[in-house]
């Protein structure tokens, strides 16, 4: 009687206070749920900085630097951390302050939260980049959702730390385009909340090394690892769908995924820090001839500079890690991603050329593309269509929870995509009707 009562028409006030709060409790069912669907947007198809700032206040939960992040082995976390830049909350606020600063880029129109941005998984979910001018690189960009235990970073592994990393964006002439770091120094420095923040942090001056090092206090603060996944493998067993489950097994078996994603309590992010070749460039690059002319160009400029060119704005891109180590062995190698969050950071691969998850698993179920410097591990895999499904199902399910109204609509997207084309599935060659030299 109660229940009627309530909802019976005599009672419009508290139909009306039962359906605000029904509304108001959809709408916190989780952060990422409460963004406006209208993102404004700035420079370059980025969300507004200030836009940005305030989802992640909504979506970075309390940040405790003096605790290891739950899910990370204490002693490995405090491993990466170096010793001339420890977390402080100082630190990281001046890093989250530079890293939506524009004033950094030679134009005013570039910030790291531009390639990075918070409403798109940290990504630019473009193909490639686009920096000041309207120029874009050659690669696409990867997340910095989780980038706090990456080995190396950049696709190919060319800078050994997040603090040497962070700099480089900004004096790259496609990306940033300062001119060199102090350039970058003289866009902030007479700016007192800058000088006070620098003092408070770092007890120096404004200066570019530390604008790196407070640049990667901050990235070490984007830990989203909250996913389905996580709670599954925690004992909730309901945390996932039975096909992310059956997703989970091939891939630990069949799919052999875990070769190269290794998921572990040291090792949580999925990524073996180490670098392949998949064969993605084999499609329409002749690695031979692009090595070549890639060792000439680094005989003849042996800067850091000319690396950067390299692998940015030129071809030679495709060749990957032997750009840095001029082993035969690593041409045409990238990165191992992480696969934690890989449903919201599309599209795929170092060129941004695999548009979605069914593709990245159509290219290595057929075994990547032939070419002489294929990694040995890769082969094909006879996975059929159901059990491809079950994997991408699985894929969905690693992305936090604080993503889950952009994981699902990637998922709605991607799955609708593939259903129209499937550009490298090729069964005949996944199921080895015909192999690699016949093509």
């Amino acid at each position: 009687m109660h229940t009627k009562k309530i909802f019976s028409s005599s009672c419009p006030l508290k139909v009306s206070l039962i359906a605000l709060f029904v509304v108001v409790l959809l709408s916190l069912w989780n952060t990422e749920a409460a963004v406006c669907a209208q993102v404004p947007k700035g420079d370059h198809g980025a969300a507004e900085m200030e836009y940005q700032k305030r989802l992640l206040d909504r979506l970075q939960r309390s940040v405790d630097v003096s605790k290891t992040p739950d899910g990370f082995d204490s002693v490995i976390w405090e491993a990466f951390i170096p010793q001339d830049n420890a977390l402080t909350p100082e630190r990281v606020s001046l890093g989250r302050k530079l890293y939506f600063d524009k004033r950094l880029s030679a134009d005013g129109t570039v910030s790291c939260a531009t390639c990075h941005d918070v409403t798109r998984g940290f990504t630019d979910q473009l193909t490639v980049s686009e920096g000041i001018k309207e120029q874009f690189g050659h690669r696409n960009a990867p997340t910095t959702l989780n980038v706090a235990l990456l080995q190396t970073v950049f696709l190919d592994g060319r800078s050994p730390t997040l603090e040497h990393q962070a700099k480089l964006p900004i004096t790259n002439p496609i990306e940033m385009g300062m001119p060199d770091g102090q350039a970058a120094v003289d866009a902030i420095k007479d700016d007192a909340e800058y000088q006070a923040a620098f003092q408070k942090a770092y007890r120096r001056q404004v200066n570019f090394d530390d604008i790196g090092r407070a640049i990667a206090a901050f990235e070490r603060t984007l830990i989203f690892v909250d996913s389905p996944f996580r709670r599954f493998l925690n004992g909730d067993k309901n945390a996932i769908s039975s096909e992310a489950h059956q997703g989970w097994k091939l891939f630990n078996e069949k799919g052999r995924c875990v070769t190269c994603h290794p998921m572990n309590p040291s090792n949580p992010l999925g990524t073996d820090n180490r670098f392949h070749n998949v064969g993605v460039s084999a499609r329409h690059q002749d690695f031979d001839s692009l090595a070549k002319q890639g060792l000439k160009a680094l005989e003849e400029d042996t800067s850091e500079q000319k690396l950067e060119e390299l692998a940015l704005a030129t071809d030679m891109s495709e060749l990957g890690r032997f750009l840095v180590t001029k082993n035969r062995s690593d041409i045409g190698a990238f990165r191992t991603p992480l696969i934690l969050n890989i449903g919201i950071t599309p599209p795929y691969m170092h060129d941004g050329t695999v548009e979605t998850l069914w593709d990245v698993m159509d290219h290595y179920n057929k075994g990547g593309e032939a070419n002489l410097f294929l990694d040995g591990g890769m082969e094909p895999l006879a996975l059929t269509e159901d059990e491809i499904n079950n994997i991408v199902a699985f894929l969905f399910s690693l992305t936090d929870d604080r993503f889950a109204g952009e994981n699902q609509r990637q998922l709605e997207r991607q799955k609708a995509q593939a259903e129209k084309k499937r550009p490298l599935k090729d069964d005949d060659m996944a199921f080895r009707i015909k192999i690699a030299f016949e093509k």
